[in-house]
């Protein structure tokens, strides 16, 4: 390939339009413009639902979807993944913005639209600095349980709208105990209205999928509003919201600081990355072509730029509006794009019909939209399956109730970061016997039927040898070596272990020392290139048979071949070769 051809690839893959326009067919454009009407008509009931849960005028949520899908359309590599508010961010940006601004309600979108600002200013550092490693962050159990929580907390948020009461908090526990004591004081005929929406909501999901279901229970209520009078019964509603499309401003700089700003920030990219991605990932299998991850901070990035030059706050790719964008057909991010025309159509010509929309059908909305989070049986899963998993889960699960959406997401990749440091301190240590008739050896732990070995221990470390492990290997060994009578050897099968640090390799001395101390051989096989190059460099060679490092357990212990070198094996008269 010329050099000229490595810079058109490359511009290719900044610029995923380039692959996407130039594979498009004639066909895929019915699909498009169906994808992106229906996703236009998803979008603007949870957009403003979502506004609402974050604080801002009920256009803001609007520009998100509107201005945030044109960003990704131009840079994402997904072809199916829509952008726009989701419940998360919104709950986050409620709580975190909230306390900065001072009840300044100009500040507050203010702050709101330079934090979109500062993520995309970090997507761009994260792609430069290839940190994709973030989607594997944060571990699918301490994800469940973060959803979870954050969950609860977002129906929480919502039920003082469904009530009619004035609500409060600072947490999901300190919020249900004012709402128990104001619940009395609630407007029946609001939570009717606000249950017959989830109702219709669900039942609609359930049968309809796919379907503009939202859409229409929002027609329907601004309708029996306006005929019932709903308003002047003291039926809180949206209220007038401004026509046109956004006037595109740089937001204001200064006014947070930095250790102010970088949590907000951080904790959005980690939400909006991690989300996306994963849901990304399955629509790219599902449909055939490879997602580029490091490119989602780029299209990511785009769309919070977007949408901070329109007085919006941070987007994110979301499933549940991606699947609605796939299953109306969408084929390619032209959807997006046929999506945003459809939102600026309705900013333009219709805000007016949203005048009478009662704030109680948005808080159903969030409702319906969130109440999935909260997955009952993969928490029960794991409670079976694996109660580390289920500890890591519960302890994300009780940080966002307690902390807030903002601190439970970071204490929550603390926790994984802690939770595979601990995993990784605790490898499994396979203690080898014989399979009856062959040359292979196994763990005796875990089959039936071995052979166990006469006056030898075997061991193979199913991990790297590393600086947290290598404590816990060496006393299991040690461990093991006070069971034991009459052992000769001790052989370290390193063949499962991919990797070694200076003290992996240094354990592996002490254990060498120690046993000598005892009249033991020691000897290591199985080692991999990298392995043996830092044992040479240790001085493991001068001490145990090299040789053997590259030979399998079977064929040292066939042929006998140990090297004495520690001086008192040969003193045992009679003692038999291996």
């Amino acid at each position: 390939m010329t050099p000229g051809s490595f810079q058109r690839a490359g511009w290719r893959r900044i610029f995923p339009p380039l692959i996407w326009l130039a594979e498009y067919q004639p066909a895929w454009l019915r699909h498009d413009a169906i994808g992106g009407v229906t996703l236009a008509a998803y979008a603007i009931p949870v957009s403003l639902a979502y506004a609402g849960l974050a604080g801002l005028p009920p256009q803001v949520g609007i520009y998100g979807y509107m201005l945030g899908g044109l960003g990704y359309a131009l840079l994402g590599s997904s072809r199916q993944l829509a952008v726009g508010p989701t419940s998360a961010i919104s709950l986050m940006i409620a709580g975190t913005v909230g306390s900065l601004a001072g009840g300044d309600a100009i500040r507050f979108a203010q702050i709101a639209s330079l934090s979109a600002c500062a993520v995309a200013l970090l997507c761009l550092i994260a792609w430069l600095f290839k940190l994709s490693i973030l989607v594997r962050l944060v571990s699918d159990s301490i994800l469940v349980g973060f959803k979870a929580g954050a969950g609860l907390t977002i129906i929480m948020s919502q039920l003082p709208s469904l009530f009619g009461v004035a609500g409060g908090g600072h947490n999901f526990f300190d919020r249900a105990i004012r709402l128990a004591g104001q619940v009395g004081d609630g407007n029946l005929l609001l939570l009717a209205i606000g249950l017959t929406a989830i109702l219709l909501l669900l039942l609609g999901e359930r049968y309809l999928p796919g379907r503009p279901v939202g859409l229409t229970v929002v027609a329907l209520s601004i309708l029996l509003a306006t005929l019932f009078g709903l308003p002047s019964l003291g039926i809180a509603v949206t209220g007038n919201i401004p026509a046109g499309l956004p006037a595109f401003k740089v937001p204001t700089f200064g006014m947070l600081e930095f250790d102010e700003l970088f949590p907000i920030a951080a904790g959005c990219l980690l939400l909006a990355y991690i989300e996306g991605v994963s849901a990304a990932r399955s629509f790219a299998s599902k449909h055939g072509y490879s997602l580029d991850v490091r490119q989602e901070f780029l299209g990511l990035g785009a769309a919070n730029l977007a949408v901070a030059f329109g007085h919006g706050y941070p987007v994110a790719g979301g499933l549940s509006q991606s699947a609605v964008n796939d299953t109306a057909g969408a084929r390619t991010p032209l959807a997006l794009v046929v999506c945003s025309l459809a939102l600026a159509l309705c900013l333009l010509f219709f805000t007016g019909l949203l005048t009478n929309l009662p704030k109680a059908v948005l808080a159903a909305i969030v409702f319906a939209a969130v109440y999935k989070l909260v997955d009952v049986r993969a928490l029960l899963r794991m409670w079976k399956v694996s109660r580390i998993d289920f500890y890591a889960a519960a302890i994300a699960l009780v940080s966002v109730l307690l902390l807030g959406i903002l601190q439970g997401v970071l204490l929550a990749a603390l926790a994984s970061i802690f939770l595979l440091l601990g995993r990784a301190s605790q490898p499994n240590i396979a203690f080898l016997g014989r399979l009856p008739g062959t040359g292979r050896y196994s763990d005796t732990a875990r089959h039936e039927g071995v052979e166990p070995l006469v006056g030898v221990i075997a061991f193979r470390p199913e991990a790297s040898l590393l600086y947290i492990n290598a404590e816990t290997i060496l006393d299991t060994v040690l461990n093991a070596l006070r069971k034991s009578s009459d052992v000769r050897l001790v052989a370290c099968d390193l063949s499962a272990s991919p990797y070694i640090d200076l003290a992996g390799a240094r354990m592996l001395l002490d254990l060498h020392d120690e046993l000598a101390l005892r009249r033991v051989s020691f000897i290591v096989v199985g080692a991999h290139a990298q392995l043996r190059a830092l044992l040479r460099a240790e001085g493991l060679a001068d001490k145990t048979d090299s040789d053997a490092w590259l030979r399998t357990l079977d064929s040292v212990l066939e042929d006998g071949k140990i090297e004495q070198r520690s001086g008192f094996a040969a003193e045992r008269s009679g003692s038999p070769r291996l």
